[in-house]
């Protein structure tokens, strides 16, 4: 197949012209072209009166043999001993089971909380005021914290296993257009049913999925060696027997990781980041980005902004959330903390993103390896009580954020958080290392995305969840110091986001397999 670059359409045109752009650029007939893929397609805005997709295409012509694929080869192996374990379900667990199971190693899955469909109803109790499942929530149940995100696929890395993570996600359910776009989402929603598909697979081929179970422990040999996995299910405890135990348990599951340290698991503090969500209305964010009230044709406009501090330290935006809202993400009794999430349509009123300073082991007040965790602990908690309990946020006015006074109210922008927030100062819950970037970092973004200025936007908090405070070291073989014990993912500190998650549980996965 030609790759042809640069080929430009307008928001809302019909792609079927890129036949004809196509061979324009090939100089030959558009009749002469056979097949024709999109490999990847982003939006233009640079300039305001001129928006444009920009695509680039592969195209094959007529009479030139078709090319497969690129393929992502599992190797089929002879299950011996005991099956393989997987503690946990997001995008890690899940691509992580999926790749065992169609080698044939009939994994079982351990997840805490419950399936996807029971899971959405409790977080919708919970934020209409109900009471808080901490083992079923935003960051623990069936597909992980990335299901209730915006769902976005870019990510940061380079690596080949991404394109085989996109086209799965396409297979079981997302829509095609994450196979090419440079910001790719599905939203909450679609990853719903993306997830159950995977699960209904991993069944299909002799794996088994065990909701509202949880890892308590570790079996071991005189050597060391993990044996089994100790698991609690309806107040029952049982060992699981595995010859590999993969820890996909995501970044909230403190109490594993302090199970793992007593067990002797080697672990170390991790740099991680603190803030807040920043909530502006999306019509003055698309007019401040296309120059122009967005029509039909334009997807709703988002952001990515960093700036370095003259101290040396970093305040970015993250998770953006086009027509999104901010959620309540605790997963412990008596801690707030704020997320972001985005349906499929991104069609609310709002947009919000984290806006978060990073933080690093010398920064945090409590030692050891589990410090960030009692940090982020201690922070949630502090929000919790200021806010007056009921899992209401503290949110402030940029305007009063930056003035250094509480704030009482809103302005234009109403915060989406449910359910429900206390207005305040976010210096009585942020620690002052944060408020203090926050406040430098804010009028630099302005200059960048001139929303940043406005004084109504609000700032809801905290946000302490956007990646691990821990790293469980692994060595050779993706193995810990343990033998027969995988850390995965986001949680043991090896991705951040859903793709980079995902490809790290194909890694842990070949590991496994070639052992066999």
């Amino acid at each position: 197949m030609k790759t042809v670059p640069n080929l430009t359409l307008a928001p809302g045109a019909d792609e079927r012209a890129l036949y004809s752009l196509a061979a324009k650029k090939l100089g030959i007939r558009p009749g002469a072209i056979e097949e024709l893929r999109i490999k990847r397609r982003s939006l233009d805005a640079r300039r305001k009166g001129a928006i444009k997709y920009v695509y680039t295409v592969d195209v094959r012509l007529r009479g030139e043999p078709a090319e497969p694929a690129d393929t992502y080869n599992i190797p089929s192996v002879t299950p011996r001993g005991a099956p393989p374990v997987v503690a946990g379900f997001g995008p890690a667990g899940m691509f992580c089971a999926l790749t065992l199971a169609r080698a044939g190693l009939r994994p079982i899955v351990l997840e805490r909380g419950a399936d996807v469909e029971t899971r959405s109803a409790k977080v919708a109790a919970f934020r209409r005021g109900g009471a808080l499942d901490s083992e079923c929530n935003v960051q623990f149940g069936e597909g992980g914290a990335g299901t209730y995100s915006d769902g976005k696929l870019n990510t940061g890395t380079h690596d080949k296993r991404i394109t085989h993570v996109l086209r799965e996600f396409y297979t079981h359910g997302a829509p095609e257009s994450v196979m090419y776009d440079a910001k790719p989402h599905v939203g909450t929603d679609v990853l719903s049913r993306v997830v159950k598909s995977i699960r209904e697979e991993i069944i299909s081929l002799g794996g088994e999925l065990r909701f509202n179970t949880r890892l308590t422990g570790l079996a071991l040999d005189e050597s060391g060696a993990v044996t089994g996995a100790r698991a609690a299910s309806g107040g029952v405890e049982y060992i699981e027997k595995c010859d590999a135990l993969v820890l996909a348990t995501g970044h909230s599951a403190r109490d594993t990781f302090e199970m793992l340290l007593a067990s002797g698991v080697p672990m170390e503090p991790k740099a991680f980041s603190l803030g807040a969500r920043i909530e502006h209305s999306q019509a003055a964010l698309d007019l401040a980005q296309y120059g122009v009230p967005r029509g039909k044709a334009l997807p709703a406009a988002d952001y990515s902004l960093s700036v370095h501090l003259p101290d040396g330290r970093g305040v970015y935006t993250f998770c953006m959330c086009p027509g999104g809202e901010v959620i309540a993400a605790a997963s412990e009794a008596g801690g707030v903390v704020t997320n972001g999430m985005s349906y499929s349509g991104r069609a609310m009123p709002n947009c919000n993103s984290a806006l978060l300073c990073g933080v690093r082991p010398e920064d945090f007040p409590y030692p050891g390896a589990l410090g960030g965790v009692e940090w982020q602990r201690e922070i949630e908690r502090r929000a919790f009580d200021y806010a007056g309990g009921g899992y209401r946020a503290p949110a402030q006015l940029v305007a009063d954020f930056l003035a250094g006074r509480a704030s009482t109210g809103p302005g234009s922008v109403n915060p989406s958080y449910l359910p429900g927030v206390f207005w305040g100062d976010l210096r009585e819950v942020l620690p002052g290392i944060v408020t203090d970037s926050l406040r430098s970092a804010l009028p630099l973004l302005a200059k960048k995305l001139p929303i940043f200025g406005e004084g109504d936007a609000v700032l809801t908090g905290p946000e302490t969840r956007s990646s691990s405070p821990v790293r469980i070291l692994r060595g050779e073989g993706r193995q810990c110091a343990l033998k027969n014990l995988y850390p995965c993912g986001e949680g043991p500190g090896w991705a951040g986001g859903i793709t980079s998650a995902a490809v790290d549980g194909l890694r842990v996965a070949e590991a496994i397999i070639g052992g066999y």
